[in-house]
Protein backbone atom coordinates (compact mmCIF):
# COMPACT_ATOMS: atom_id res chain seq x y z
CA UNK A 1 0.00 0.00 0.00
CA UNK A 2 2.78 2.39 0.88
CA UNK A 3 4.55 1.75 -2.40
CA UNK A 4 1.34 2.39 -4.39
CA UNK A 5 0.76 5.63 -2.48
CA UNK A 6 4.33 6.84 -3.14
CA UNK A 7 4.05 5.96 -6.83
CA UNK A 8 0.83 7.95 -7.16
CA UNK A 9 2.35 10.93 -5.37
CA UNK A 10 5.44 10.85 -7.63
CA UNK A 11 3.25 10.62 -10.76
CA UNK A 12 1.14 13.59 -9.68
CA UNK A 13 4.29 15.62 -9.03
CA UNK A 14 5.78 14.88 -12.46
CA UNK A 15 5.91 17.85 -14.86
CA UNK A 16 3.14 17.95 -17.47
CA UNK A 17 5.84 18.67 -20.05
CA UNK A 18 9.60 18.55 -19.89
CA UNK A 19 11.81 19.33 -22.87
CA UNK A 20 15.51 18.52 -22.50
CA UNK A 21 18.23 19.82 -24.80
CA UNK A 22 15.99 20.47 -27.81
CA UNK A 23 17.87 21.69 -30.88
CA UNK A 24 16.59 22.31 -34.39
CA UNK A 25 18.32 23.86 -37.42
CA UNK A 26 16.99 24.76 -40.83
CA UNK A 27 20.10 24.75 -42.98
CA UNK A 28 22.50 27.32 -41.52
CA UNK A 29 19.78 28.84 -39.28
CA UNK A 30 19.74 27.50 -35.72
CA UNK A 31 16.09 27.94 -34.74
CA UNK A 32 16.38 26.18 -31.36
CA UNK A 33 19.62 25.65 -29.49
CA UNK A 34 19.79 23.24 -26.54
CA UNK A 35 16.47 24.35 -25.06
CA UNK A 36 15.23 22.88 -21.81
CA UNK A 37 11.91 23.83 -20.24
CA UNK A 38 9.64 22.38 -17.56
CA UNK A 39 5.90 23.06 -17.39
CA UNK A 40 4.09 22.20 -14.17
CA UNK A 41 0.72 20.44 -14.40
CA UNK A 42 -2.41 22.52 -13.93
CA UNK A 43 -0.69 25.83 -14.72
CA UNK A 44 -0.74 28.45 -17.47
CA UNK A 45 2.80 28.81 -18.79
CA UNK A 46 3.63 31.73 -21.08
CA UNK A 47 6.35 31.68 -23.74
CA UNK A 48 7.48 35.03 -25.14
CA UNK A 49 10.24 36.28 -27.38
CA UNK A 50 10.93 38.43 -30.40
CA UNK A 51 10.16 37.26 -33.92
CA UNK A 52 12.60 34.54 -34.86
CA UNK A 53 13.31 33.71 -31.21
CA UNK A 54 12.24 30.10 -31.87
CA UNK A 55 8.92 29.94 -29.95
CA UNK A 56 6.82 28.55 -32.79
CA UNK A 57 9.53 26.08 -33.83
CA UNK A 58 9.70 24.74 -30.27
CA UNK A 59 5.93 24.30 -30.05
CA UNK A 60 5.85 22.75 -33.53
CA UNK A 61 8.31 20.14 -32.28
CA UNK A 62 6.11 19.47 -29.26
CA UNK A 63 3.05 19.10 -31.50
CA UNK A 64 4.83 16.86 -34.01
CA UNK A 65 5.06 19.26 -36.96
CA UNK A 66 8.86 19.23 -36.82
CA UNK A 67 11.31 16.62 -35.61
CA UNK A 68 14.06 17.88 -33.31
CA UNK A 69 17.67 17.31 -34.39
CA UNK A 70 18.47 16.38 -30.79
CA UNK A 71 16.86 16.36 -27.38
CA UNK A 72 14.11 14.53 -25.53
CA UNK A 73 10.43 15.13 -24.75
CA UNK A 74 8.82 13.93 -21.51
CA UNK A 75 5.04 13.99 -21.03
CA UNK A 76 3.87 13.45 -17.44
CA UNK A 77 7.26 12.04 -16.52
CA UNK A 78 7.55 9.57 -19.41
CA UNK A 79 9.84 10.00 -22.40
CA UNK A 80 7.58 10.32 -25.44
CA UNK A 81 8.32 10.25 -29.15
CA UNK A 82 6.17 12.69 -31.12
CA UNK A 83 6.85 12.10 -34.84
CA UNK A 84 3.58 13.69 -35.98
CA UNK A 85 0.51 15.57 -34.74
CA UNK A 86 -1.47 12.34 -34.33
CA UNK A 87 1.13 11.15 -31.84
CA UNK A 88 0.83 14.49 -30.01
CA UNK A 89 -2.96 14.10 -29.81
CA UNK A 90 -2.52 10.54 -28.52
CA UNK A 91 -0.18 11.95 -25.84
CA UNK A 92 -2.94 14.32 -24.70
CA UNK A 93 -1.66 17.47 -26.45
CA UNK A 94 -3.97 19.82 -28.34
CA UNK A 95 -3.01 22.97 -30.23
CA UNK A 96 -5.13 26.01 -31.11
CA UNK A 97 -3.44 27.81 -33.97
CA UNK A 98 -3.42 31.53 -34.60
CA UNK A 99 -5.25 30.89 -37.89
CA UNK A 100 -8.04 28.46 -37.13
CA UNK A 101 -8.13 25.05 -38.85
CA UNK A 102 -11.91 24.87 -39.37
CA UNK A 103 -14.00 23.94 -42.40
CA UNK A 104 -16.11 27.03 -43.07
CA UNK A 105 -19.19 25.31 -44.52
CA UNK A 106 -19.29 22.56 -41.87
CA UNK A 107 -21.24 22.87 -38.64
CA UNK A 108 -19.64 23.23 -35.22
CA UNK A 109 -20.47 19.60 -34.50
CA UNK A 110 -19.00 18.35 -37.78
CA UNK A 111 -15.79 20.27 -37.19
CA UNK A 112 -15.41 18.88 -33.69
CA UNK A 113 -15.58 15.23 -34.81
CA UNK A 114 -13.65 15.72 -38.07
CA UNK A 115 -10.79 13.24 -38.00
CA UNK A 116 -12.08 11.61 -34.80
CA UNK A 117 -15.13 9.75 -36.14
CA UNK A 118 -16.14 6.39 -34.66
CA UNK A 119 -16.20 4.00 -37.62
CA UNK A 120 -17.68 4.52 -41.04
CA UNK A 121 -21.18 5.57 -40.00
CA UNK A 122 -21.38 9.29 -39.32
CA UNK A 123 -24.73 9.39 -37.55
CA UNK A 124 -23.64 7.54 -34.36
CA UNK A 125 -20.48 9.69 -34.23
CA UNK A 126 -22.55 12.87 -34.43
CA UNK A 127 -24.94 11.70 -31.72
CA UNK A 128 -22.06 10.79 -29.39
CA UNK A 129 -20.24 14.05 -30.15
CA UNK A 130 -23.36 16.12 -29.52
CA UNK A 131 -23.70 14.67 -26.01
CA UNK A 132 -19.97 15.12 -25.31
CA UNK A 133 -20.09 18.68 -26.66
CA UNK A 134 -22.96 19.57 -24.34
CA UNK A 135 -21.05 18.16 -21.34
CA UNK A 136 -17.80 19.95 -22.27
CA UNK A 137 -19.60 23.22 -22.96
CA UNK A 138 -21.28 23.07 -19.56
CA UNK A 139 -18.15 22.05 -17.67
CA UNK A 140 -15.85 24.68 -19.17
CA UNK A 141 -18.37 27.42 -20.06
CA UNK A 142 -17.63 26.94 -23.76
CA UNK A 143 -21.20 27.38 -24.96
CA UNK A 144 -21.69 27.10 -28.71
CA UNK A 145 -24.52 26.19 -31.08
CA UNK A 146 -23.66 22.68 -32.37
CA UNK A 147 -25.62 23.09 -35.61
CA UNK A 148 -24.36 26.55 -36.52
CA UNK A 149 -22.05 26.69 -39.54
CA UNK A 150 -18.56 28.06 -38.94
CA UNK A 151 -19.03 30.71 -41.65
CA UNK A 152 -22.00 32.09 -39.70
CA UNK A 153 -20.36 32.57 -36.30
CA UNK A 154 -17.82 35.13 -35.08
CA UNK A 155 -14.14 34.51 -34.49
CA UNK A 156 -14.62 34.33 -30.72
CA UNK A 157 -17.03 31.44 -31.17
CA UNK A 158 -14.72 29.82 -33.73
CA UNK A 159 -11.93 29.84 -31.19
CA UNK A 160 -14.20 28.06 -28.72
CA UNK A 161 -14.78 25.39 -31.35
CA UNK A 162 -11.02 24.90 -31.70
CA UNK A 163 -10.69 24.48 -27.92
CA UNK A 164 -13.65 22.07 -27.87
CA UNK A 165 -12.01 20.05 -30.66
CA UNK A 166 -8.93 19.57 -28.50
CA UNK A 167 -10.97 18.72 -25.38
CA UNK A 168 -13.12 16.26 -27.35
CA UNK A 169 -9.89 14.47 -28.24
CA UNK A 170 -9.19 14.33 -24.48
CA UNK A 171 -6.32 16.82 -24.45
CA UNK A 172 -4.86 17.53 -21.02
CA UNK A 173 -2.28 19.95 -22.44
CA UNK A 174 -3.36 22.88 -24.62
CA UNK A 175 -1.00 25.03 -26.69
CA UNK A 176 -2.46 28.38 -27.78
CA UNK A 177 -0.57 30.40 -30.39
CA UNK A 178 -1.33 34.16 -30.27
CA UNK A 179 -4.94 33.41 -29.25
CA UNK A 180 -6.19 37.01 -28.96
CA UNK A 181 -4.91 38.32 -32.29
CA UNK A 182 -8.39 38.32 -33.86
CA UNK A 183 -10.52 38.93 -30.75
CA UNK A 184 -12.19 42.03 -29.38
CA UNK A 185 -11.16 42.96 -25.82
CA UNK A 186 -14.42 41.54 -24.44
CA UNK A 187 -13.84 38.27 -26.29
CA UNK A 188 -10.25 38.16 -25.01
CA UNK A 189 -11.49 38.64 -21.44
CA UNK A 190 -13.92 35.75 -21.89
CA UNK A 191 -11.12 33.59 -23.31
CA UNK A 192 -9.05 34.28 -20.19
CA UNK A 193 -11.99 33.23 -18.01
CA UNK A 194 -12.22 30.00 -20.01
CA UNK A 195 -8.49 29.37 -19.61
CA UNK A 196 -8.73 29.98 -15.88
CA UNK A 197 -11.59 27.46 -15.71
CA UNK A 198 -9.56 24.91 -17.68
CA UNK A 199 -6.68 25.40 -15.25
CA UNK A 200 -9.02 24.85 -12.29
CA UNK A 201 -10.04 21.54 -13.86
CA UNK A 202 -6.40 20.45 -14.00
CA UNK A 203 -5.57 21.24 -17.62
CA UNK A 204 -2.10 22.53 -18.48
CA UNK A 205 -1.91 25.48 -20.88
CA UNK A 206 1.00 26.90 -22.86
CA UNK A 207 0.33 30.43 -24.09
CA UNK A 208 2.45 31.92 -26.88
CA UNK A 209 1.87 35.66 -27.14
CA UNK A 210 3.77 38.88 -27.77
CA UNK A 211 1.39 40.87 -25.55
CA UNK A 212 3.06 41.43 -22.22
CA UNK A 213 -0.17 42.62 -20.61
CA UNK A 214 -1.74 39.23 -21.32
CA UNK A 215 1.27 37.40 -19.92
CA UNK A 216 1.02 39.38 -16.68
CA UNK A 217 -2.74 38.91 -16.45
CA UNK A 218 -3.22 35.19 -17.07
CA UNK A 219 0.00 33.17 -16.66
CA UNK A 220 1.56 31.54 -13.60
CA UNK A 221 5.04 31.20 -15.10
CA UNK A 222 6.71 32.72 -18.14
CA UNK A 223 9.71 31.59 -20.20
CA UNK A 224 11.63 34.09 -22.30
CA UNK A 225 13.40 33.07 -25.52
CA UNK A 226 15.96 35.05 -27.49
CA UNK A 227 17.73 34.07 -30.71
CA UNK A 228 16.80 30.42 -30.45
CA UNK A 229 17.87 30.01 -26.81
CA UNK A 230 16.01 29.93 -23.51
CA UNK A 231 17.02 33.04 -21.58
CA UNK A 232 15.10 32.67 -18.34
CA UNK A 233 11.98 31.23 -16.73
CA UNK A 234 10.36 33.27 -13.94
CA UNK A 235 7.21 33.27 -11.86
CA UNK A 236 4.86 35.85 -13.31
CA UNK A 237 4.10 37.47 -9.97
CA UNK A 238 7.84 38.01 -9.41
CA UNK A 239 8.50 39.94 -12.62
CA UNK A 240 7.23 42.98 -14.55
CA UNK A 241 6.53 43.91 -18.20
CA UNK A 242 9.67 46.06 -18.22
CA UNK A 243 11.86 43.20 -17.00
CA UNK A 244 10.35 40.77 -19.52
CA UNK A 245 10.88 43.24 -22.37
CA UNK A 246 14.50 43.67 -21.37
CA UNK A 247 14.99 39.88 -21.27
CA UNK A 248 13.43 39.56 -24.74
CA UNK A 249 15.52 42.26 -26.39
CA UNK A 250 18.66 42.29 -24.29
CA UNK A 251 18.36 45.97 -23.40
CA UNK A 252 15.95 48.34 -21.68
CA UNK A 253 12.86 49.11 -23.76
CA UNK A 254 10.43 52.02 -23.43
CA UNK A 255 7.02 50.31 -23.36
CA UNK A 256 4.89 53.45 -23.16
CA UNK A 257 4.74 55.98 -25.97
CA UNK A 258 6.04 59.34 -24.75
CA UNK A 259 4.14 62.16 -26.44
CA UNK A 260 2.89 65.66 -25.74
CA UNK A 261 -0.75 66.67 -26.35
CA UNK A 262 -1.65 67.10 -30.03
CA UNK A 263 -1.97 70.53 -31.56
CA UNK A 264 -4.43 69.88 -34.43
CA UNK A 265 -4.49 72.36 -37.31
CA UNK A 266 -6.55 72.54 -40.48
CA UNK A 267 -8.33 69.52 -41.89
CA UNK A 268 -6.03 67.68 -44.32
CA UNK A 269 -8.30 64.72 -45.11
CA UNK A 270 -12.09 64.95 -45.48
CA UNK A 271 -14.10 61.82 -46.29
CA UNK A 272 -17.87 61.99 -46.89
CA UNK A 273 -20.32 59.23 -47.72
CA UNK A 274 -17.62 56.81 -48.89
CA UNK A 275 -18.95 53.49 -50.16
CA UNK A 276 -17.22 50.41 -51.56
CA UNK A 277 -18.82 47.31 -53.07
CA UNK A 278 -16.63 44.27 -53.72
CA UNK A 279 -16.63 41.97 -56.74
CA UNK A 280 -19.26 39.71 -55.10
CA UNK A 281 -21.62 42.65 -54.63
CA UNK A 282 -21.02 42.91 -50.86
CA UNK A 283 -20.91 46.46 -49.51
CA UNK A 284 -17.63 46.76 -47.60
CA UNK A 285 -17.83 50.49 -46.79
CA UNK A 286 -21.28 51.83 -46.03
CA UNK A 287 -21.09 55.61 -45.97
CA UNK A 288 -17.89 56.58 -44.15
CA UNK A 289 -17.51 60.13 -42.86
CA UNK A 290 -14.08 60.98 -41.43
CA UNK A 291 -11.79 63.97 -40.90
CA UNK A 292 -8.06 63.96 -40.09
CA UNK A 293 -6.33 67.23 -39.21
CA UNK A 294 -2.74 68.36 -39.46
CA UNK A 295 -0.76 67.50 -36.33
CA UNK A 296 -2.99 64.66 -35.11
CA UNK A 297 -3.17 60.88 -35.23
CA UNK A 298 -6.58 59.36 -35.86
CA UNK A 299 -6.63 55.66 -35.04
CA UNK A 300 -9.05 53.26 -36.72
CA UNK A 301 -9.93 50.48 -34.28
CA UNK A 302 -11.80 47.34 -35.20
CA UNK A 303 -11.56 43.60 -35.64
CA UNK A 304 -9.96 42.75 -39.00
CA UNK A 305 -12.46 42.51 -41.85
CA UNK A 306 -14.74 45.38 -40.88
CA UNK A 307 -13.72 47.83 -43.60
CA UNK A 308 -10.47 49.32 -42.34
CA UNK A 309 -8.42 47.69 -45.12
CA UNK A 310 -10.84 48.84 -47.83
CA UNK A 311 -10.72 52.41 -46.51
CA UNK A 312 -6.92 52.49 -46.68
CA UNK A 313 -6.98 50.96 -50.16
CA UNK A 314 -9.37 53.65 -51.44
CA UNK A 315 -7.31 56.47 -49.92
CA UNK A 316 -4.10 54.89 -51.25
CA UNK A 317 -5.43 54.59 -54.80
CA UNK A 318 -5.62 50.78 -54.84
CA UNK A 319 -9.43 50.38 -54.84
CA UNK A 320 -12.28 52.30 -56.50
CA UNK A 321 -15.14 53.78 -54.50
CA UNK A 322 -18.15 56.10 -54.50
CA UNK A 323 -18.43 59.23 -52.40
CA UNK A 324 -16.18 62.21 -51.78
CA UNK A 325 -12.58 62.46 -50.56
CA UNK A 326 -10.64 65.71 -50.33
CA UNK A 327 -7.00 66.27 -49.41
CA UNK A 328 -6.15 69.87 -48.51
CA UNK A 329 -9.48 70.84 -50.06
CA UNK A 330 -8.76 69.21 -53.41
CA UNK A 331 -11.01 66.32 -54.54
CA UNK A 332 -9.48 62.91 -55.25
CA UNK A 333 -10.54 60.80 -58.21
CA UNK A 334 -12.20 57.66 -56.79
CA UNK A 335 -12.71 55.65 -59.98
CA UNK A 336 -11.17 55.20 -63.39
CA UNK A 337 -7.59 55.93 -64.44
CA UNK A 338 -7.09 58.75 -61.93
CA UNK A 339 -7.64 56.44 -58.94
CA UNK A 340 -4.05 55.27 -58.60
CA UNK A 341 -1.08 55.45 -56.26
CA UNK A 342 0.86 57.87 -58.44
CA UNK A 343 -1.88 60.52 -58.30
CA UNK A 344 -2.31 59.94 -54.57
CA UNK A 345 1.39 60.60 -53.97
CA UNK A 346 1.15 63.75 -56.06
CA UNK A 347 -1.73 64.86 -53.82
CA UNK A 348 0.49 64.57 -50.75
CA UNK A 349 -0.49 61.10 -49.51
CA UNK A 350 2.07 58.65 -48.18
CA UNK A 351 0.99 55.04 -47.70
CA UNK A 352 2.47 52.29 -45.53
CA UNK A 353 0.27 49.31 -46.55
CA UNK A 354 -0.96 46.64 -44.16
CA UNK A 355 0.89 43.82 -45.93
CA UNK A 356 4.44 45.08 -46.44
CA UNK A 357 5.59 42.00 -48.35
CA UNK A 358 2.72 41.91 -50.86
CA UNK A 359 1.98 45.61 -51.23
CA UNK A 360 4.92 47.55 -49.81
CA UNK A 361 8.00 45.77 -51.16
CA UNK A 362 9.25 43.66 -54.04
CA UNK A 363 11.00 41.01 -52.02
CA UNK A 364 13.60 39.98 -54.62
CA UNK A 365 14.72 43.57 -55.23
CA UNK A 366 17.44 45.35 -53.25
CA UNK A 367 16.71 47.74 -50.39
CA UNK A 368 17.83 50.77 -52.42
CA UNK A 369 15.43 49.86 -55.23
CA UNK A 370 12.55 49.36 -52.79
CA UNK A 371 13.27 52.75 -51.24
CA UNK A 372 12.59 54.48 -54.56
CA UNK A 373 9.55 52.52 -55.76
CA UNK A 374 6.59 54.79 -56.41
CA UNK A 375 8.89 57.80 -56.52
CA UNK A 376 11.14 56.65 -59.35
CA UNK A 377 9.68 59.26 -61.74
CA UNK A 378 10.60 62.09 -59.38
CA UNK A 379 13.02 64.55 -61.08
CA UNK A 380 15.50 64.08 -58.23
CA UNK A 381 16.15 60.48 -59.32
CA UNK A 382 17.50 61.41 -62.75
CA UNK A 383 16.38 62.58 -66.17
CA UNK A 384 13.91 60.76 -68.38
CA UNK A 385 14.48 57.00 -68.39
CA UNK A 386 18.03 57.41 -67.05
CA UNK A 387 18.18 57.12 -63.27
CA UNK A 388 21.09 58.24 -61.15
CA UNK A 389 21.60 54.94 -59.35
CA UNK A 390 24.66 56.12 -57.44
CA UNK A 391 22.71 59.04 -55.96
CA UNK A 392 19.71 56.80 -55.18
CA UNK A 393 21.97 54.31 -53.38
CA UNK A 394 23.61 57.08 -51.38
CA UNK A 395 20.22 58.42 -50.36
CA UNK A 396 19.10 54.89 -49.40
CA UNK A 397 22.19 54.51 -47.20
CA UNK A 398 21.36 57.77 -45.43
CA UNK A 399 17.74 56.69 -44.86
CA UNK A 400 18.82 53.30 -43.56
CA UNK A 401 21.09 55.04 -41.08
CA UNK A 402 18.38 57.43 -39.90
CA UNK A 403 15.83 54.61 -39.53
CA UNK A 404 18.26 52.16 -37.94
CA UNK A 405 17.76 49.49 -40.63
CA UNK A 406 19.90 46.45 -39.86
CA UNK A 407 22.07 45.38 -41.54
CA UNK A 408 22.69 48.84 -43.13
CA UNK A 409 23.34 47.31 -46.57
CA UNK A 410 21.37 49.00 -49.33
CA UNK A 411 22.30 46.27 -51.83
CA UNK A 412 20.79 43.46 -49.77
CA UNK A 413 17.50 41.98 -51.07
CA UNK A 414 14.39 42.91 -49.10
CA UNK A 415 13.68 39.23 -48.42
CA UNK A 416 16.92 38.98 -46.43
CA UNK A 417 15.83 41.56 -43.83
CA UNK A 418 13.76 40.69 -40.76
CA UNK A 419 10.11 41.77 -40.65
CA UNK A 420 10.90 44.76 -38.46
CA UNK A 421 13.64 45.98 -40.77
CA UNK A 422 11.44 45.47 -43.84
CA UNK A 423 8.87 47.69 -42.13
CA UNK A 424 11.53 50.33 -41.48
CA UNK A 425 12.43 50.34 -45.20
CA UNK A 426 8.80 51.06 -46.13
CA UNK A 427 8.47 53.70 -43.39
CA UNK A 428 11.69 55.39 -44.45
CA UNK A 429 10.53 55.56 -48.06
CA UNK A 430 7.14 57.08 -47.21
CA UNK A 431 8.05 59.35 -44.30
CA UNK A 432 11.14 60.85 -45.95
CA UNK A 433 8.98 62.04 -48.87
CA UNK A 434 7.37 64.52 -46.46
CA UNK A 435 3.68 63.69 -47.15
CA UNK A 436 0.86 65.90 -45.91
CA UNK A 437 -1.01 62.84 -44.71
CA UNK A 438 0.42 59.41 -43.96
CA UNK A 439 -1.76 56.30 -44.10
CA UNK A 440 -0.28 53.57 -41.91
CA UNK A 441 -1.70 50.05 -41.87
CA UNK A 442 -0.64 47.71 -39.06
CA UNK A 443 2.63 49.59 -38.35
CA UNK A 444 4.06 46.94 -36.03
CA UNK A 445 2.49 43.70 -37.29
CA UNK A 446 5.03 40.92 -36.80
CA UNK A 447 7.61 43.42 -35.55
CA UNK A 448 10.02 42.87 -32.67
CA UNK A 449 9.47 44.83 -29.47
CA UNK A 450 12.66 46.86 -29.98
CA UNK A 451 11.59 47.90 -33.48
CA UNK A 452 8.10 48.74 -32.17
CA UNK A 453 9.63 51.34 -29.86
CA UNK A 454 11.47 52.95 -32.80
CA UNK A 455 8.47 52.89 -35.17
CA UNK A 456 6.21 54.50 -32.59
CA UNK A 457 8.73 57.27 -32.00
CA UNK A 458 8.84 58.02 -35.75
CA UNK A 459 5.06 58.23 -35.97
CA UNK A 460 4.92 60.66 -33.05
CA UNK A 461 7.76 62.73 -34.56
CA UNK A 462 5.83 63.04 -37.82
CA UNK A 463 2.71 64.17 -35.98
CA UNK A 464 4.70 66.76 -34.03
CA UNK A 465 6.01 68.11 -37.34
CA UNK A 466 2.41 68.92 -38.29
CA UNK A 467 1.55 65.93 -40.46
CA UNK A 468 -1.86 64.24 -40.48
CA UNK A 469 -1.79 60.52 -39.73
CA UNK A 470 -4.47 57.87 -40.22
CA UNK A 471 -3.49 54.74 -38.32
CA UNK A 472 -5.05 51.30 -38.70
CA UNK A 473 -4.11 48.62 -36.19
CA UNK A 474 -5.72 45.49 -34.76
CA UNK A 475 -3.66 46.07 -31.60
CA UNK A 476 -5.94 48.04 -29.31
CA UNK A 477 -3.04 48.89 -26.99
CA UNK A 478 -1.29 50.51 -29.95
CA UNK A 479 -4.40 52.45 -30.96
CA UNK A 480 -4.93 53.69 -27.40
CA UNK A 481 -1.28 54.63 -26.97
CA UNK A 482 -0.66 56.45 -30.26
CA UNK A 483 -4.00 58.02 -31.20
CA UNK A 484 -5.27 61.49 -30.41
CA UNK A 485 -8.74 60.45 -31.61
CA UNK A 486 -10.10 56.94 -32.14
CA UNK A 487 -12.74 56.01 -34.72
CA UNK A 488 -14.18 52.52 -34.26
CA UNK A 489 -15.28 50.54 -37.32
CA UNK A 490 -17.76 47.69 -37.46
CA UNK A 491 -19.35 46.13 -40.54
CA UNK A 492 -18.20 48.90 -42.89
CA UNK A 493 -19.43 51.75 -40.72
CA UNK A 494 -17.92 54.03 -38.09
CA UNK A 495 -19.70 53.17 -34.85
CA UNK A 496 -18.37 56.20 -33.04
CA UNK A 497 -15.36 58.37 -32.16
CA UNK A 498 -13.68 58.62 -28.78
CA UNK A 499 -10.70 60.33 -27.20
CA UNK A 500 -8.25 57.88 -25.61
CA UNK A 501 -8.38 59.68 -22.25
CA UNK A 502 -12.19 59.53 -22.20
CA UNK A 503 -12.75 55.85 -22.97
CA UNK A 504 -11.46 52.39 -22.08
CA UNK A 505 -10.94 49.02 -23.72
CA UNK A 506 -14.35 47.75 -22.60
CA UNK A 507 -16.23 50.54 -24.37
CA UNK A 508 -14.07 50.32 -27.48
CA UNK A 509 -14.44 46.54 -27.50
CA UNK A 510 -18.23 46.83 -27.46
CA UNK A 511 -18.14 49.32 -30.33
CA UNK A 512 -15.84 46.94 -32.22
CA UNK A 513 -18.56 44.30 -31.79
CA UNK A 514 -21.25 46.68 -33.05
CA UNK A 515 -22.71 47.39 -29.60
CA UNK A 516 -23.18 50.87 -28.20
CA UNK A 517 -23.24 51.67 -24.49
CA UNK A 518 -21.47 50.31 -21.41
CA UNK A 519 -23.34 47.30 -19.99
CA UNK A 520 -21.86 45.80 -16.81
CA UNK A 521 -21.33 42.43 -18.45
CA UNK A 522 -19.60 43.36 -21.71
CA UNK A 523 -19.04 39.85 -22.98
CA UNK A 524 -22.64 38.81 -22.39
CA UNK A 525 -23.76 41.52 -24.80
CA UNK A 526 -21.16 40.46 -27.37
CA UNK A 527 -22.13 36.81 -27.01
CA UNK A 528 -25.83 37.54 -27.42
CA UNK A 529 -25.09 39.54 -30.55
CA UNK A 530 -23.05 36.67 -32.02
CA UNK A 531 -25.80 34.13 -31.32
CA UNK A 532 -28.41 36.48 -32.76
CA UNK A 533 -26.31 36.95 -35.92
CA UNK A 534 -25.95 33.18 -36.36
CA UNK A 535 -29.70 32.67 -35.82
CA UNK A 536 -30.53 35.44 -38.29
CA UNK A 537 -28.27 33.88 -40.91
CA UNK A 538 -29.92 30.49 -40.43
CA UNK A 539 -33.38 32.10 -40.73
CA UNK A 540 -32.41 33.84 -43.97
CA UNK A 541 -31.12 30.56 -45.44
CA UNK A 542 -34.33 28.77 -44.39
CA UNK A 543 -36.56 31.32 -46.13
CA UNK A 544 -34.12 31.77 -49.03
Amino acid sequence: MTGEHDTGRQASAAPAIELRGISKAFGPVQANKDISITVAPGTIHGIIGENGAGKSTLMSILYGFYKADSGKIFIKGRETRIPDSQAAISAGIGMVFQHFKLVENFTVLENVILGAEDGRLLKPSLAKARKSLEELAEEYELHVKPDAKIEDIGVGMQQRVEILKALYRQADILILDEPTGVLTPAEADQLFRILARLKEEGKTIILITHKLREIMEITDTVSVMRRGEMVETVKTDETSPEQLAELMVGRKVLLRVAKSPAQPGNAVLNVKGLKVTDSQGVERLRGIDLTVRAGEIVGLAGVAGNGQSELLEVLGGIREARGEVRVNGQPLTLSGSGANGRDRRAAGIGHVPEDRQREGLIMDYAAWENMIFGYHRDPSTGRGVLMNNAAIMAEARDKMGRFDVRPPDEKLSAKNFSGGNQQKIVLAREIERNPDILLIGQPTRGVDIGAIEFIHSQIIRLRDEGKAILLVSVELDEIMSLSDRIAVMFDGKIMGERRPDETDETELGLLMAGIEGKPEDAFKAVEEAQFAQAAETEEEKHHG
